[in-house]
Protein backbone atom coordinates (compact mmCIF):
# COMPACT_ATOMS: atom_id res chain seq x y z
CA UNK A 1 0.00 0.00 0.00
CA UNK A 2 2.67 2.22 0.52
CA UNK A 3 4.55 1.90 -2.38
CA UNK A 4 8.06 1.02 -0.39
CA UNK A 5 10.05 -1.41 -2.37
CA UNK A 6 10.02 -5.15 -0.87
CA UNK A 7 13.04 -6.11 -1.56
CA UNK A 8 14.59 -5.40 1.45
CA UNK A 9 11.87 -7.52 3.16
CA UNK A 10 12.31 -10.45 1.05
CA UNK A 11 16.06 -10.17 2.06
CA UNK A 12 15.07 -10.47 5.75
CA UNK A 13 12.63 -13.15 5.34
CA UNK A 14 15.10 -15.43 4.00
CA UNK A 15 17.96 -14.73 6.13
CA UNK A 16 15.11 -15.93 9.14
CA UNK A 17 14.58 -18.54 6.76
CA UNK A 18 18.13 -19.73 6.96
CA UNK A 19 18.73 -19.36 9.97
CA UNK A 20 15.95 -21.94 11.09
CA UNK A 21 17.50 -23.80 8.85
CA UNK A 22 14.78 -24.51 6.23
CA UNK A 23 16.43 -23.81 3.02
CA UNK A 24 13.95 -24.90 0.97
CA UNK A 25 11.62 -21.13 2.14
CA UNK A 26 14.91 -19.21 1.97
CA UNK A 27 15.35 -20.00 -1.71
CA UNK A 28 11.57 -18.54 -2.38
CA UNK A 29 12.10 -15.49 -0.41
CA UNK A 30 15.17 -15.09 -2.50
CA UNK A 31 14.09 -15.45 -5.69
CA UNK A 32 11.51 -12.55 -5.14
CA UNK A 33 15.01 -9.78 -3.85
CA UNK A 34 17.89 -11.36 -5.84
CA UNK A 35 18.97 -10.81 -9.46
CA UNK A 36 21.38 -11.76 -11.51
CA UNK A 37 24.60 -9.85 -12.84
CA UNK A 38 24.08 -8.34 -15.99
CA UNK A 39 27.33 -9.44 -16.96
CA UNK A 40 28.91 -12.89 -15.56
CA UNK A 41 32.71 -11.93 -15.69
CA UNK A 42 32.62 -8.20 -13.83
CA UNK A 43 35.50 -7.87 -11.53
CA UNK A 44 33.59 -8.14 -8.19
CA UNK A 45 31.89 -10.37 -6.40
CA UNK A 46 27.80 -9.86 -7.08
CA UNK A 47 25.76 -7.54 -4.86
CA UNK A 48 25.91 -7.07 -1.05
CA UNK A 49 22.70 -9.00 -0.57
CA UNK A 50 23.98 -12.77 -2.04
CA UNK A 51 27.33 -11.72 -0.40
CA UNK A 52 25.50 -11.66 2.84
CA UNK A 53 23.64 -15.11 2.09
CA UNK A 54 27.22 -16.81 1.31
CA UNK A 55 28.81 -15.50 4.39
CA UNK A 56 26.21 -16.56 6.67
CA UNK A 57 26.54 -20.19 4.93
CA UNK A 58 30.07 -20.49 5.14
CA UNK A 59 29.68 -19.43 8.43
CA UNK A 60 27.56 -21.68 9.89
CA UNK A 61 28.39 -24.86 11.46
CA UNK A 62 25.70 -27.26 10.56
CA UNK A 63 24.81 -29.88 13.44
CA UNK A 64 25.70 -33.46 12.51
CA UNK A 65 23.65 -36.75 14.06
CA UNK A 66 26.96 -38.60 15.07
CA UNK A 67 26.77 -42.11 16.68
CA UNK A 68 29.46 -43.64 18.83
CA UNK A 69 30.46 -45.69 15.15
CA UNK A 70 30.81 -42.37 13.14
CA UNK A 71 33.40 -41.19 16.11
CA UNK A 72 35.62 -44.13 15.19
CA UNK A 73 35.73 -43.77 11.45
CA UNK A 74 36.53 -39.88 11.80
CA UNK A 75 39.82 -40.98 14.54
CA UNK A 76 40.69 -43.74 11.60
CA UNK A 77 40.37 -41.30 8.67
CA UNK A 78 42.49 -38.38 10.89
CA UNK A 79 45.20 -41.41 11.94
CA UNK A 80 45.16 -42.53 7.91
CA UNK A 81 45.34 -38.43 7.02
CA UNK A 82 48.65 -38.21 9.19
CA UNK A 83 50.08 -41.36 7.80
CA UNK A 84 49.56 -39.89 4.33
CA UNK A 85 50.91 -36.60 3.29
CA UNK A 86 49.45 -33.52 2.96
CA UNK A 87 47.26 -33.60 -0.14
CA UNK A 88 45.65 -36.95 0.56
CA UNK A 89 43.83 -34.27 3.25
CA UNK A 90 42.84 -31.95 0.90
CA UNK A 91 41.40 -34.47 -1.47
CA UNK A 92 39.50 -35.99 1.89
CA UNK A 93 38.49 -32.40 2.97
CA UNK A 94 37.55 -31.80 -0.86
CA UNK A 95 35.14 -34.90 -0.80
CA UNK A 96 33.47 -34.16 2.51
CA UNK A 97 33.00 -30.39 1.94
CA UNK A 98 31.17 -30.80 -1.16
CA UNK A 99 28.75 -33.66 0.18
CA UNK A 100 28.00 -31.15 2.78
CA UNK A 101 24.02 -29.61 2.21
CA UNK A 102 25.10 -25.92 3.13
CA UNK A 103 28.46 -25.65 0.55
CA UNK A 104 25.90 -26.56 -2.20
CA UNK A 105 23.34 -24.33 -0.78
CA UNK A 106 26.16 -21.81 -0.95
CA UNK A 107 27.09 -23.04 -4.86
CA UNK A 108 23.18 -22.73 -5.99
CA UNK A 109 23.24 -18.66 -4.81
CA UNK A 110 26.74 -18.06 -6.64
CA UNK A 111 25.54 -19.76 -9.67
CA UNK A 112 22.11 -17.96 -9.30
CA UNK A 113 23.03 -14.82 -8.63
CA UNK A 114 26.56 -14.03 -8.59
CA UNK A 115 29.66 -13.18 -10.73
CA UNK A 116 32.26 -15.75 -12.43
CA UNK A 117 34.47 -14.24 -9.84
CA UNK A 118 32.68 -14.97 -6.80
CA UNK A 119 32.31 -19.01 -7.75
CA UNK A 120 35.71 -18.83 -8.53
CA UNK A 121 36.72 -17.01 -5.47
CA UNK A 122 34.51 -19.81 -3.36
CA UNK A 123 36.33 -22.66 -4.74
CA UNK A 124 39.45 -21.27 -4.00
CA UNK A 125 38.44 -20.83 -0.90
CA UNK A 126 37.33 -24.18 -0.24
CA UNK A 127 40.50 -25.85 -1.59
CA UNK A 128 38.97 -26.58 -4.51
CA UNK A 129 41.32 -25.44 -6.91
CA UNK A 130 40.37 -27.91 -9.76
CA UNK A 131 36.49 -26.50 -10.01
CA UNK A 132 37.73 -23.66 -10.10
CA UNK A 133 39.56 -23.86 -12.96
CA UNK A 134 37.53 -26.10 -14.84
CA UNK A 135 35.05 -22.97 -14.34
CA UNK A 136 36.64 -20.45 -15.53
CA UNK A 137 37.44 -22.82 -18.89
CA UNK A 138 33.33 -23.81 -19.22
CA UNK A 139 32.73 -19.91 -18.80
CA UNK A 140 35.72 -18.92 -21.24
CA UNK A 141 35.70 -16.17 -18.54
CA UNK A 142 38.14 -13.61 -19.38
CA UNK A 143 42.23 -13.53 -18.03
CA UNK A 144 40.92 -10.72 -15.33
CA UNK A 145 38.67 -13.21 -13.38
CA UNK A 146 41.59 -16.24 -13.84
CA UNK A 147 44.49 -13.30 -12.13
CA UNK A 148 41.95 -11.96 -9.71
CA UNK A 149 40.42 -15.25 -8.57
CA UNK A 150 42.75 -18.09 -9.21
CA UNK A 151 46.35 -16.76 -9.80
CA UNK A 152 46.99 -14.26 -7.08
CA UNK A 153 45.52 -16.32 -4.17
CA UNK A 154 47.89 -19.43 -5.39
CA UNK A 155 51.01 -17.80 -5.37
CA UNK A 156 50.08 -15.69 -2.30
CA UNK A 157 49.42 -18.80 -0.32
CA UNK A 158 52.41 -20.73 -1.69
CA UNK A 159 50.12 -22.64 -3.86
CA UNK A 160 51.89 -21.90 -7.34
CA UNK A 161 53.30 -25.05 -8.10
CA UNK A 162 49.72 -26.95 -6.83
CA UNK A 163 48.08 -24.64 -9.57
CA UNK A 164 50.78 -25.34 -12.08
CA UNK A 165 50.24 -29.49 -11.44
CA UNK A 166 46.93 -28.93 -11.98
CA UNK A 167 46.89 -26.48 -15.34
CA UNK A 168 49.21 -29.60 -16.79
CA UNK A 169 46.70 -32.58 -15.80
CA UNK A 170 43.82 -30.58 -17.29
CA UNK A 171 45.50 -29.69 -20.59
CA UNK A 172 49.40 -31.34 -20.80
CA UNK A 173 49.91 -28.65 -24.02
CA UNK A 174 49.07 -26.40 -21.79
CA UNK A 175 47.04 -24.55 -24.78
CA UNK A 176 43.42 -23.77 -23.23
CA UNK A 177 45.48 -22.09 -20.64
CA UNK A 178 47.44 -19.39 -22.98
CA UNK A 179 45.61 -16.57 -22.22
CA UNK A 180 45.84 -17.03 -18.64
CA UNK A 181 49.52 -17.59 -18.59
CA UNK A 182 50.78 -14.82 -21.02
CA UNK A 183 48.52 -12.30 -18.94
CA UNK A 184 50.13 -13.77 -15.45
CA UNK A 185 53.38 -13.07 -16.92
CA UNK A 186 52.33 -9.73 -17.73
CA UNK A 187 50.53 -8.96 -14.76
CA UNK A 188 54.01 -10.32 -12.79
CA UNK A 189 56.20 -7.85 -14.85
CA UNK A 190 53.81 -4.65 -14.13
CA UNK A 191 54.09 -5.64 -10.48
CA UNK A 192 58.00 -6.61 -11.08
CA UNK A 193 57.50 -9.77 -9.47
CA UNK A 194 60.42 -11.45 -11.75
CA UNK A 195 61.27 -14.45 -10.07
CA UNK A 196 57.87 -15.36 -10.26
CA UNK A 197 57.76 -14.34 -13.63
CA UNK A 198 60.69 -16.83 -14.26
CA UNK A 199 59.57 -19.64 -12.95
CA UNK A 200 56.18 -19.02 -14.60
CA UNK A 201 58.16 -18.83 -17.55
CA UNK A 202 59.77 -22.22 -17.40
CA UNK A 203 56.99 -23.97 -16.20
CA UNK A 204 55.43 -22.53 -19.45
CA UNK A 205 58.21 -23.68 -21.39
CA UNK A 206 58.56 -20.06 -23.18
CA UNK A 207 61.99 -20.44 -23.21
CA UNK A 208 62.55 -17.43 -24.95
CA UNK A 209 60.89 -15.09 -23.05
CA UNK A 210 63.07 -17.22 -19.96
CA UNK A 211 66.01 -15.81 -21.52
CA UNK A 212 64.95 -12.50 -21.43
CA UNK A 213 63.96 -12.56 -17.99
CA UNK A 214 67.73 -14.03 -17.17
CA UNK A 215 68.79 -11.08 -19.09
CA UNK A 216 67.05 -8.24 -16.45
CA UNK A 217 68.51 -10.24 -13.19
CA UNK A 218 71.78 -10.03 -15.19
CA UNK A 219 71.67 -6.13 -15.71
CA UNK A 220 69.14 -5.13 -12.99
CA UNK A 221 70.44 -3.05 -10.16
CA UNK A 222 74.48 -3.67 -11.03
CA UNK A 223 76.72 -0.44 -10.30
CA UNK A 224 80.13 -2.30 -11.99
CA UNK A 225 81.27 -4.91 -13.55
CA UNK A 226 82.83 -6.05 -10.42
CA UNK A 227 79.33 -7.37 -9.54
CA UNK A 228 78.13 -8.19 -13.13
CA UNK A 229 80.99 -10.59 -13.10
CA UNK A 230 79.24 -11.93 -10.32
CA UNK A 231 75.96 -12.66 -12.40
CA UNK A 232 77.67 -14.23 -15.09
CA UNK A 233 75.63 -17.66 -14.08
CA UNK A 234 72.39 -16.04 -15.57
CA UNK A 235 74.26 -15.43 -18.70
CA UNK A 236 74.64 -18.97 -18.85
CA UNK A 237 71.12 -19.40 -18.12
CA UNK A 238 70.19 -17.42 -20.59
CA UNK A 239 72.31 -19.47 -23.83
CA UNK A 240 70.54 -22.37 -22.15
CA UNK A 241 67.73 -21.27 -22.58
CA UNK A 242 68.06 -20.22 -26.16
CA UNK A 243 69.96 -23.93 -27.41
CA UNK A 244 66.74 -25.61 -25.66
CA UNK A 245 64.60 -23.28 -27.72
CA UNK A 246 66.49 -24.15 -30.99
CA UNK A 247 66.59 -27.95 -30.12
CA UNK A 248 62.74 -27.62 -29.95
CA UNK A 249 62.72 -25.56 -32.96
CA UNK A 250 64.78 -28.04 -35.50
CA UNK A 251 62.53 -31.31 -33.65
CA UNK A 252 59.08 -29.50 -34.77
CA UNK A 253 60.20 -28.21 -37.96
CA UNK A 254 60.70 -32.16 -39.02
CA UNK A 255 57.29 -33.17 -37.73
CA UNK A 256 53.95 -31.14 -38.45
CA UNK A 257 53.75 -27.86 -37.25
CA UNK A 258 53.20 -27.18 -33.42
CA UNK A 259 50.80 -24.95 -32.16
CA UNK A 260 52.83 -22.90 -30.12
CA UNK A 261 50.52 -20.32 -30.06
CA UNK A 262 51.44 -18.07 -26.82
CA UNK A 263 54.93 -19.28 -26.20
CA UNK A 264 57.49 -16.31 -27.90
CA UNK A 265 59.06 -17.26 -31.39
CA UNK A 266 62.20 -16.21 -33.26
CA UNK A 267 63.83 -17.35 -36.05
CA UNK A 268 66.93 -19.51 -35.60
CA UNK A 269 69.41 -17.16 -37.56
CA UNK A 270 67.64 -14.52 -34.61
CA UNK A 271 68.55 -17.05 -31.52
CA UNK A 272 72.20 -18.08 -32.87
CA UNK A 273 72.72 -14.22 -33.22
CA UNK A 274 71.65 -13.76 -29.70
CA UNK A 275 73.84 -16.46 -28.57
CA UNK A 276 76.63 -14.92 -30.12
CA UNK A 277 75.43 -11.33 -27.83
CA UNK A 278 75.48 -13.92 -24.82
CA UNK A 279 79.25 -15.00 -25.73
CA UNK A 280 80.16 -11.48 -26.77
CA UNK A 281 78.96 -10.63 -23.15
CA UNK A 282 81.04 -12.72 -21.71
CA UNK A 283 83.93 -11.76 -22.48
CA UNK A 284 83.42 -8.45 -22.11
CA UNK A 285 82.47 -8.72 -18.85
CA UNK A 286 85.71 -10.99 -18.21
CA UNK A 287 87.74 -8.57 -19.00
CA UNK A 288 86.17 -5.39 -17.20
CA UNK A 289 85.83 -7.57 -14.16
CA UNK A 290 89.57 -8.10 -14.40
CA UNK A 291 90.35 -4.34 -14.94
CA UNK A 292 88.45 -3.09 -12.38
CA UNK A 293 89.80 -5.75 -10.13
CA UNK A 294 93.19 -4.42 -11.14
CA UNK A 295 92.49 -0.89 -10.81
CA UNK A 296 93.35 0.24 -14.64
CA UNK A 297 89.95 0.95 -14.66
CA UNK A 298 89.45 4.61 -15.25
CA UNK A 299 85.35 5.67 -15.76
CA UNK A 300 83.28 6.15 -13.51
CA UNK A 301 79.94 6.42 -15.88
CA UNK A 302 77.02 6.44 -13.77
CA UNK A 303 75.12 3.80 -16.02
CA UNK A 304 76.69 0.63 -16.57
CA UNK A 305 76.64 -0.57 -20.34
CA UNK A 306 76.11 -3.98 -21.94
CA UNK A 307 75.72 -5.53 -25.24
CA UNK A 308 71.76 -6.04 -24.49
CA UNK A 309 70.77 -2.15 -24.53
CA UNK A 310 70.34 -0.01 -28.01
CA UNK A 311 73.36 0.73 -30.19
CA UNK A 312 74.52 3.47 -28.60
CA UNK A 313 75.07 1.46 -25.00
CA UNK A 314 76.71 -1.13 -27.40
CA UNK A 315 79.19 1.72 -28.70
CA UNK A 316 79.18 2.98 -25.25
CA UNK A 317 80.64 -0.51 -24.32
CA UNK A 318 83.19 -0.56 -27.24
CA UNK A 319 84.41 2.99 -26.07
CA UNK A 320 84.70 1.65 -22.16
CA UNK A 321 86.22 -1.89 -23.33
CA UNK A 322 89.51 0.22 -25.34
CA UNK A 323 89.87 2.73 -22.41
CA UNK A 324 90.08 0.03 -19.36
CA UNK A 325 92.66 -2.11 -20.66
CA UNK A 326 96.76 -1.30 -19.54
CA UNK A 327 96.77 0.14 -22.54
CA UNK A 328 94.43 0.48 -26.09
CA UNK A 329 95.46 -2.80 -27.82
CA UNK A 330 94.72 -5.09 -24.98
CA UNK A 331 90.74 -4.13 -25.15
CA UNK A 332 91.17 -3.20 -28.79
CA UNK A 333 90.46 -6.54 -30.31
CA UNK A 334 87.15 -7.39 -28.18
CA UNK A 335 85.87 -3.21 -28.90
CA UNK A 336 86.58 -4.10 -32.56
CA UNK A 337 84.64 -7.58 -32.76
CA UNK A 338 81.70 -5.57 -31.13
CA UNK A 339 81.81 -3.21 -33.67
CA UNK A 340 81.95 -5.74 -36.68
CA UNK A 341 78.96 -7.79 -34.67
CA UNK A 342 76.68 -5.41 -34.03
CA UNK A 343 77.90 -3.09 -37.41
CA UNK A 344 78.27 -0.45 -35.42
CA UNK A 345 79.71 3.02 -37.07
CA UNK A 346 82.92 2.36 -35.84
CA UNK A 347 84.76 6.10 -36.26
CA UNK A 348 82.05 7.39 -33.95
CA UNK A 349 83.41 4.98 -31.06
CA UNK A 350 87.29 6.09 -32.08
CA UNK A 351 86.64 9.54 -31.92
CA UNK A 352 84.65 9.07 -28.93
CA UNK A 353 87.52 6.90 -27.08
CA UNK A 354 89.61 9.64 -28.66
CA UNK A 355 87.83 12.62 -26.97
CA UNK A 356 87.88 10.69 -23.72
CA UNK A 357 91.95 10.07 -23.91
CA UNK A 358 92.34 13.94 -24.69
CA UNK A 359 90.46 15.03 -21.43
CA UNK A 360 92.40 12.56 -19.52
CA UNK A 361 95.71 14.22 -21.44
CA UNK A 362 96.70 10.52 -22.23
CA UNK A 363 97.92 11.92 -25.80
CA UNK A 364 100.60 9.07 -26.20
CA UNK A 365 97.37 6.77 -26.41
CA UNK A 366 95.36 8.42 -29.11
CA UNK A 367 98.65 7.82 -31.25
CA UNK A 368 98.40 3.86 -30.06
CA UNK A 369 94.97 3.85 -31.22
CA UNK A 370 95.61 5.61 -34.14
CA UNK A 371 98.35 2.46 -34.65
CA UNK A 372 95.11 -0.49 -33.84
CA UNK A 373 92.38 1.56 -36.33
CA UNK A 374 95.17 1.34 -39.04
CA UNK A 375 96.37 -2.26 -38.90
CA UNK A 376 92.39 -3.13 -38.22
CA UNK A 377 92.18 -4.09 -41.68
CA UNK A 378 88.91 -2.12 -42.50
CA UNK A 379 89.61 1.28 -41.84
CA UNK A 380 88.74 3.86 -44.63
CA UNK A 381 91.60 5.72 -46.05
CA UNK A 382 91.00 9.12 -43.70
CA UNK A 383 89.77 7.61 -40.72
CA UNK A 384 92.85 8.07 -38.61
CA UNK A 385 92.82 11.97 -39.85
CA UNK A 386 89.12 12.49 -39.12
CA UNK A 387 89.56 10.67 -35.52
CA UNK A 388 92.18 13.60 -35.25
CA UNK A 389 89.87 16.23 -36.36
CA UNK A 390 86.56 15.31 -34.29
CA UNK A 391 89.17 15.83 -31.18
CA UNK A 392 90.57 19.02 -32.32
CA UNK A 393 87.04 20.48 -32.99
CA UNK A 394 86.20 20.23 -29.43
CA UNK A 395 89.56 20.48 -27.85
CA UNK A 396 92.03 23.59 -28.46
CA UNK A 397 93.98 23.39 -25.17
CA UNK A 398 96.39 20.37 -26.28
CA UNK A 399 99.97 21.05 -25.30
CA UNK A 400 101.63 22.49 -28.29
CA UNK A 401 104.08 19.46 -28.41
CA UNK A 402 101.29 16.77 -28.49
CA UNK A 403 99.24 18.94 -30.76
CA UNK A 404 102.22 18.58 -33.31
CA UNK A 405 102.77 15.20 -32.86
CA UNK A 406 99.13 14.70 -33.62
CA UNK A 407 98.59 16.60 -36.71
CA UNK A 408 101.92 15.05 -38.02
CA UNK A 409 100.16 12.03 -37.40
CA UNK A 410 98.07 12.41 -40.06
CA UNK A 411 97.95 11.25 -43.62
CA UNK A 412 96.37 13.55 -45.68
CA UNK A 413 98.27 16.78 -46.16
CA UNK A 414 94.89 18.68 -47.15
CA UNK A 415 93.78 17.19 -43.29
CA UNK A 416 96.75 18.50 -41.67
CA UNK A 417 96.45 22.21 -43.08
CA UNK A 418 92.64 22.06 -41.64
CA UNK A 419 94.34 20.99 -38.15
CA UNK A 420 96.43 23.59 -37.96
CA UNK A 421 93.38 26.20 -39.58
CA UNK A 422 91.41 24.77 -36.31
CA UNK A 423 93.99 25.41 -33.92
CA UNK A 424 94.92 29.07 -35.17
CA UNK A 425 98.67 27.28 -36.27
CA UNK A 426 98.34 29.58 -39.54
CA UNK A 427 102.55 29.67 -40.13
CA UNK A 428 102.20 25.89 -39.68
CA UNK A 429 99.30 25.84 -42.40
CA UNK A 430 101.09 28.01 -44.64
CA UNK A 431 104.27 25.69 -44.85
CA UNK A 432 101.82 22.71 -45.72
CA UNK A 433 100.37 24.64 -47.81
CA UNK A 434 103.88 25.44 -49.97
CA UNK A 435 104.31 21.85 -50.28
CA UNK A 436 102.04 20.95 -52.55
CA UNK A 437 100.82 20.93 -56.41
CA UNK A 438 101.29 24.69 -57.96
CA UNK A 439 97.76 25.03 -58.64
CA UNK A 440 96.61 24.05 -55.31
CA UNK A 441 99.20 25.81 -52.95
CA UNK A 442 98.37 29.33 -54.42
CA UNK A 443 94.28 28.48 -53.62
CA UNK A 444 95.86 27.03 -49.95
CA UNK A 445 97.97 30.04 -49.34
CA UNK A 446 95.87 32.34 -50.76
CA UNK A 447 93.29 30.99 -47.97
CA UNK A 448 95.74 31.38 -44.98
CA UNK A 449 96.64 34.97 -45.75
CA UNK A 450 92.54 35.40 -45.53
CA UNK A 451 92.82 33.87 -42.29
CA UNK A 452 95.72 35.54 -40.74
CA UNK A 453 94.72 39.45 -42.05
CA UNK A 454 90.96 38.54 -40.46
CA UNK A 455 92.91 37.59 -37.23
CA UNK A 456 95.30 40.51 -37.35
CA UNK A 457 98.75 37.66 -37.80
CA UNK A 458 100.43 40.50 -39.85
CA UNK A 459 103.50 38.33 -39.93
CA UNK A 460 102.01 35.25 -41.67
CA UNK A 461 99.61 37.60 -43.83
CA UNK A 462 103.64 39.22 -45.00
CA UNK A 463 104.42 36.20 -46.01
CA UNK A 464 101.78 34.49 -47.70
CA UNK A 465 101.82 37.87 -49.96
CA UNK A 466 105.56 37.19 -50.91
CA UNK A 467 105.05 34.14 -51.52
CA UNK A 468 101.84 34.51 -53.74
Amino acid sequence: KSGLDPGGAWHAWGMACLKAGNLTAAREKFNRCLKPPMDLNQLNHGSRLVQDVIQYLESTVKPVLITDDDYFVTLRELEATLRTRSLSLEMMWEGKIQHNSYYQECLFYLHSYSTNLAIISFYMRHDCMREALLHLLNKESPSEVFIEGIFIPSYKSGKLHMLENLLETIDPGLESWGVYLIAACKYLQRKNYYHILYELQQFMKDHVRAAMTCIRFFTHGAKSYTELGGKQMWLLKIKDHLKVYLQEVSRSSGRKKMAFTFRKKMSATDVSRHINTVDLQMEVTKFLHQCESSGTSQMTDSSLPTLFGNNNMKMDVACKVILEGKNIEEGFGIAFRVLQDFQLEATEVYSKVAKQLVKQQKYSKIQQLLKCVNESGVAAKNDGDNIILNCLNEFKNIPAEDLDNLIQDMDSDENKIQAYVMCNKLRSAYLVSVRQEKARAVQLVQHVRQLAESSGDHVVKAICAQWL
